[in-house]
């Protein structure tokens, strides 16, 4: 804990923490309540992380995770993570470190409540009871609207029917997206002038409580008419707004062509960097190459810098088995976050999340994963290289070693025996006769003549900066 106090405090001397060279970390506060939020503010401050993705704000209903995707209404924020008091308080607390908060929102989709009605009035006749039966209560979790009546009806959603073709985008963006054994999905909404003006109302709503971002769920779900007509230039101004689109791959991959890069090219918006998770499981596969990651970019692998949201794991990976098999080895999603923290470019994104023994298939093994010693180090390392340039200087199948301007460099070996690799540093400069010091371990380099050989251990990262 020492050691990581010191290397803070070494990136807030350098005044990399200014206005114009911020850190940007991520974290993905998945599931967490917004009062465990708010309870550790002082340490995500403190980490290093500049902003809170929390998971969906509104009225939900269910202790799943995968409840909170599933809206009642969007005029309220009251689900079991926490209500629109919490929400607000947990916002001013961030606010006070230093750090912002970006919304989850789900747009495309309200509950799936078959199993207990056949009409599509949302919120519905039992929760306009409960409005009404704890109006004072409601009245302080209310974004907008009056919660006397339904805010959407039958009217307001797509003919019921599940998506068939993935590949097709007029399945994938008309029709509900269903579970399995006669599961009749969830209804999907219909961009009509009322849907979109609501929409709009909660996300102005949510802006004028202090959120800075939005995750758009299931934005590959939702039309490019939807998206233009709910995030104006009203909403998106002074926001960092990036969708969810998953991909198989980048160029070449037909999900990809089909899905992303439309929304890419049809918007201002970012989007999580599913090409170059692509390349970094390649990277790391058995037979793979760190040639991957040298220029990923070059070959349509990568989003560009500016516009992606990188990661190792994302929410939906672990708790749906049809992602699961993306998982990464432990050491080497490890590794893959020394390449994400320590690259230039992108807005790294860290997911740790709270999920009940009843739905955690992994041990709660990315429970703590936002503030264990080498992740603490990591995002100090980032934030202190911000605004220095990278240079590539070698890959091969094991080994790829980067260096950011003169202040740092990045090594990362897969491989199962110690790597090494001869720098020119005539060609690539470096500051000569002043130490080197790994963020990770107690190893230091010092540069003192032309050739430099910089060796990685087996299945390690290091992050040397001055």
């Amino acid at each position: 804990m020492e050691r990581t106090k010191t290397l803070l405090a070494a990136v807030l001397a350098t005044g990399c923490l200014s206005s114009t060279a911020y850190a940007d970390t991520i974290l993905h506060a998945f599931n967490w309540k917004y009062s465990d939020i708010t309870a550790n503010a002082a340490e995500i401050a403190n980490i290093g992380y500049k902003k809170v993705l929390v998971s969906p704000t509104l009225k939900s209903s269910g202790t799943e995770w995968w409840a909170r995707y599933q809206p009642q209404d969007i005029r309220v924020i009251d689900s079991p993570l926490g209500n629109k008091t919490d929400f607000q308080a947990m916002i001013d607390t961030l606010k006070q470190h230093g750090v912002e908060v970006y919304a989850d929102v789900v747009l495309n989709h309200m509950a799936n409540e078959t199993w207990k009605r056949e009409d599509l009035n949302y919120p519905g006749a039992e929760v306009l009871a409960d409005y009404a039966a704890n109006s004072e209560y409601y009245a302080k979790q209310t974004l907008f609207g009056d919660l006397s009546e339904n805010i959407f009806s039958a009217n307001d959603f797509h003919p019921e029917g599940c998506i068939s073709d993935w590949g097709d985008p007029g399945h994938v963006q008309y029709w509900r997206l269903c579970g399995g054994e006669g599961d009749r999905g969830l209804p999907d909404l219909d961009p009509n002038n009322w849907v979109v003006s609501q929409q709009r109302l909660y996300l102005q709503a949510l802006k004028q409580m202090g959120v800075t971002g939005f995750r758009i769920d299931a934005v590959k779900h939702m039309s490019q008419y939807q998206i233009d007509q709910v995030f104006t230039a009203e909403i998106t101004t002074g926001m960092h707004v990036f969708g969810e689109v998953i991909t198989s791959g980048g160029a070449g991959d037909s999900s990809y062509e089909v899905f992303l890069e439309p929304y890419l090219n049809n918007t201002d918006h970012a989007a999580y960097d599913f090409p170059l998770f692509a390349s970094i499981r390649s990277a790391f596969s058995y037979d793979g190459s760190m040639t991957k990651l040298h220029d990923p970019q070059a070959y349509g692998q990568a989003l560009d810098n500016a516009r992606a949201v990188t990661f190792t794991i994302t929410h939906d990976i672990p708790t749906n088995d049809g992602f699961r098999y993306q998982i990464m080895d432990p050491e080497d999603e490890a590794l893959a976050y020394a390449y994400i923290l320590g690259k230039d470019g992108g807005t790294p994104l860290i997911y740790s999340d709270e999920l009940p023994d009843s739905e955690d298939k992994d041990n709660g093994r990315w429970a703590d994963v936002w503030n264990k010693t080498d992740m603490k180090n990591m995002i100090a390392f980032h934030n202190a290289m911000q605004g220095q340039g990278m240079t590539v200087l070698h890959s091969d199948q094991c080994l790829i070693i980067f260096k950011r301007g003169k202040q740092g460099v990045v090594g990362i070996n897969k491989c199962g025996e110690e790597r090494s690799h001869t720098v020119d540093t005539y060609q690539h400069e470096f500051n000569w006769y002043q130490s080197y010091q790994d963020t990770l371990s107690d190893a230091t380099e010092t540069v003192s003549s032309r050739y430099h050989t910089f060796s990685i251990p087996a299945r390690t990262a290091r992050m040397y900066m001055l």
